[in-house]
Formats: C-alpha cells, structure tokens, sequence
C-alpha cells in the first residue's frame, strides 16, 4: 500500500487525559477535575491530575513521536490552564507551556494540529 507524499501519519491526545500538572501552571480545576474527583463517578476514583503526566515529559514523548517516524501531532488546550478564569484575562504560564510543546514540534520536524476544546472547561 502507498501513501501520498503529503500523507500525515500522527497520534492524537486530549489535555485532560495526558497532561496532568493539574495543579501547576496557574491551571484550575475543570469540569473532568469536579467530576472525576466526586466520590463513585469513576472506577478506582481514578482522575486526571497526573494522567500520563505529558505536563512534565512532553519532550520525551515528542521524542519518542519522532522515533517512530510520525509527521502530525494532535493536541488539544485544556482551557483550565490557559484561561483559568473566563473573561479575567490568559494564563501566560499556560500559553507557555503550549509553546514549548509547538518548539519541540518543530525541533523534530512534526507537524502541530490543534484542537481548541476537547471536553474540558
């Protein structure tokens, strides 16, 4: 099977279930965080205040998207962090954080697609 020249082999993630860092960065709490923290909502009362922790290891994870030879990534903002309270201005810690992501992105050659909301106010 052949895939055209432009063809984009990537992964994708949403915020809330690989970041982690929930309570860093000048994030708040999100809708998930009240959900998954309220007793008998989630099995193991499991949430995502570490998750898979891509807050602290997305260069690791970038490299290892490299790696594998993937061109596009997927991610989307989680709104908690980079407006932690609507209408009072932006979290320039979080658009930081985004930041890097993007420059590790660039540094090996993948692809950014951005996804504004992914169930997570």
């Amino acid at each position: 099977m052949t895939f055209p020249a432009d063809f984009l082999f990537g992964a994708s993630t949403a915020s809330y279930q690989i970041e982690g860092g929930a309570h860093e960065g000048g994030r708040v709490p999100s809708i998930w965080d009240s959900f998954s923290h309220t007793p008998g909502r989630i099995v193991n009362g499991d949430t995502g205040d570490v998750a898979c922790d891509h807050f602290h290891r997305y260069a690791d994870d970038i490299a290892a998207m490299a790696q594998l030879g993937l061109t596009a990534y997927r991610f989307s903002l989680a709104w908690p962090r980079i407006q932690p309270d609507a209408g009072a201005g932006f979290n320039t810690e979080g658009f930081a954080f985004y930041h890097r992501i993007l420059d590790e992105l660039d540094k090996h050659g993948i692809e950014p697609i951005v996804t504004l909301y992914h169930w997570d106010l």
